[in-house]
């Protein structure tokens, strides 16, 4: 399977790979290389998005995107919770790379829209709907929410920054030596 790799400056965003530094929520990093990956349909999708948040003075940070079984099933592992993460037997959409964690950047000053919760909160306060929020948070995820659907994304209710696309398993599930992105081996 040939994945597409999210790199500028063929797309107009940040990286903050969390699972490629020690910096999430296993303490270590899972990733042996920093790179992004996305299937083509998720790739378009991508575009279409940023195009958008473009028109808006906005882009995105990306936390994760394609992630590989061998990689979920390390967070799976480590907190083995169906309410936030995807049994490894079902498999991801992630797993899939038709995933993607993300937020919102003022294109200005890139700043981090405030979204109430950083990634990987699990807790109901990174539901998309959590109405304990402050409205301007509110507001900026149902931003987020808006323009990701906007460009053919469907979302995650318990996690803000979750996006997938449609009919997640009509995509097959990809080990790293079968998407030959790396990320797990030299």
């Amino acid at each position: 399977m040939n994945l597409t790799r999210i790199s500028a400056p063929e797309f107009d965003v940040e990286l903050a790979l969390a699972y490629a530094t020690p910096g999430n929520l296993t303490g270590k990093a899972i990733y042996r290389h920093s790179a992004c990956w996305l299937h083509p349909d998720a790739a378009a999708a991508l575009t279409r998005a940023i195009a958008l948040a473009g028109e808006l003075d906005l882009k995105f940070r990306i936390f994760d995107a394609y992630r590989p079984v061998e990689a979920q099933w390390a967070l799976w592992r480590h907190n083995p919770d169906p309410d936030f993460l995807a049994d490894p037997r079902r498999g991801s959409p992630h797993s899939r790379g038709i995933a993607i964690d993300l937020t919102l950047l003022r294109r200005a000053d890139g700043t981090a829209l405030d979204m109430g919760t950083s990634f990987d909160d699990f807790s109901e306060r990174a539901f998309h709907n959590c109405e304990t929020l402050a409205a301007d948070i509110r507001r900026n995820r149902y931003l987020l929410l808006g323009l990701m659907a906007s460009a053919g994304w469907d979302h995650y209710l318990n996690e803000w920054w979750h996006y997938q696309l449609y009919n997640p398993r009509s995509y097959p599930l990809l080990w790293d030596s079968a998407a030959r992105t790396g990320l797990m081996t030299e």
